[in-house]
């Protein structure tokens, strides 16, 4: 591809033209032209206005109440300038064609189209019946599909192929090595969607930074790692240039302390065990599309108020509890759960590895047994109910290790940047989830109170 053709794409022009701008915190220009304007405006889009970035979050620092909307614009805009920059990598314009570059484009702007909210905790509650947001990605993508091919060119299939990293077909009549430069192109935009360092991160973790008020997500060098950017030596994928090395360390630091400190701090989780306890008990097999469809189709406050409604429908005993699960997140007096026992790879291992990384029912299990041998000691003046004790620990899935290489121009060679730096084999070769993801145990306040008293014992398990 003439780099010429990549830069005369429409919303690269404005990046430098600044004609039309949107502003976005923190002090950010997004270009909108015609075609952008024309998705943004879409009801598709306009929902993730009313789609929280990071739900609970918001409980410990109030100001994180920014939305996937301003999120998805920050990403688009990252994806310009990645393009951008990598118009001066002669591999990448001979790999990746204008009209692949426009998918990419569309791509990053629609990423979280199927989102809602708290979608990812309930996902991770694998329940029956319902479905993960990709599902809801490609029914709206549907919806635009007139849209896209008219100011884009381009499928809803070819934007789920990317943003779900999904099998790339070979087309009618297409030679073998058309179709193998496609696959390496693909494979190219992948990686910039998600990957080690892609736009993705690399907005949110400046983004929920600069909304909860800590420094731990916005110092790494961003335009540093971006003017780093090359291809890898299989021309398939990211890499950086040695020049880039320290602004990776330094982002791989910033995602180990903002799960450390903000995404996993035990107030936030002790919200999301009550929630997704909560969900559970108003979840029916048989009617479970309605509560996600509800929540794509509603404003939060409506949905939020037909879940508390079905809550009072339920016919299982402790119900009255778990409606206080709902009040004490939504209603009028905040009423969180207190942490109990705290448990990780250094506090407790043995109990660490018993407890972290069950599936759900697992979790429920032993729950069920740890308040079995806490009523028979009469621990509490009444008998706790099975609401009364709530699990969170790390999911079955891990993090994705942080792998990238690095390209050393002088030597023409590339390495591992785990094999040149400590940074990267201490916080991300080694498991993540181990030293950012605790397993904790969490109770109302008065019961917490009598708990914390007692030390855990493993013997319970």
């Amino acid at each position: 591809m003439d780099p010429l053709a990549l830069e005369t794409i429409p919303e690269i022009i404005e990046l430098d033209a600044r004609r039309h701008l949107m502003r976005i915190p923190p002090e950010q220009d997004v270009p909108i032209t015609d075609r952008v304007r024309r998705l943004i405006d879409t009801e598709a889009f306009q929902r993730l206005a009313g789609v929280s970035q990071l739900g609970f979050v918001s409980l410990v620092y109030p100001g994180s109440r920014h939305t996937r909307f301003e999120h998805s614009l920050g990403v688009y805009r990252l994806a310009l300038l990645f393009l951008k920059r990598l118009c001066h990598d002669k591999r990448f314009l001979a790999t990746v064609r204008r009209h692949e570059a426009e998918l990419l484009i569309v791509a990053a702007l629609l990423h979280d189209i199927g989102h809602w909210p708290f979608c990812h905790l309930i996902e991770d509650l694998a329940l029956p019946g319902i479905p993960h947001h990709e599902t809801f990605a490609a029914r709206f993508l549907e919806e635009l599909r007139p849209l896209l091919l008219r100011d884009w060119g381009v499928t809803p299939e070819d934007i789920l192929t990317l943003l779900e990293h999904g099998e790339i077909v070979p087309r009618s009549g297409e030679d073998r090595e058309e179709y193998q430069r496609r696959c390496r192109s693909f494979r190219i935009l992948m990686s910039i969607l998600s990957g080690p360092i892609d736009i993705d991160k690399m907005d949110y973790l400046q983004r929920d930074s600069c909304a909860a008020a800590v420094p731990y997500g916005r110092h790494f060098d961003r335009e540093r790692l971006i003017g780093s950017l090359c291809l890898n030596e299989e021309g398939s994928g990211l890499a950086i240039t040695e020049k880039g090395k320290t602004a990776a360390e330094l982002m791989v630091f910033a995602r180990y302390v903002m799960f450390s400190e903000v995404y996993w701090h035990h107030t936030v989780r002790a919200a999301t065990a009550m929630f997704q306890r909560m969900f559970e008990l108003v979840y029916r097999d048989n009617e479970s599309p309605s509560l996600v469809d509800w929540a794509l189709q509603e404003p939060l406050p409506r949905w939020l108020g037909r879940l508390r409604r079905r809550l009072q429908q339920c016919p299982d005993q402790g119900i009255t509890d778990a409606v206080a699960l709902w009040e004490g997140l939504f209603g009028s007096r905040r009423t969180i759960y207190k942490r109990v026992w705290q448990f990780s790879i250094l506090e407790e291992p043995a109990v660490y590895r018993k407890l972290a990384g069950r599936c759900r029912e697992e979790q429920q299990r032993i729950v069920a047994t740890v308040i079995g041998h806490l009523n028979r000691m009469g621990i509490a003046d009444a008998p706790l109910g099975s609401n009364d004790l709530l699990l969170d620990a790390p999911p079955v899935s891990k993090e994705i290790e942080f792998a990238i290489d690095v390209f050393y121009p002088n030597e023409g060679v590339y390495r591992r940047l785990n094999s040149v730096s400590p940074v990267i084999q201490t916080l991300a070769t080694q498991q993540f989830d181990d030293y950012v993801k605790r397993v904790r145990f969490y109770a109302p306040e008065p019961i917490a109170k009598k708990l914390k008293t007692l030390p855990f014992r493993e013997a319970w398990l």
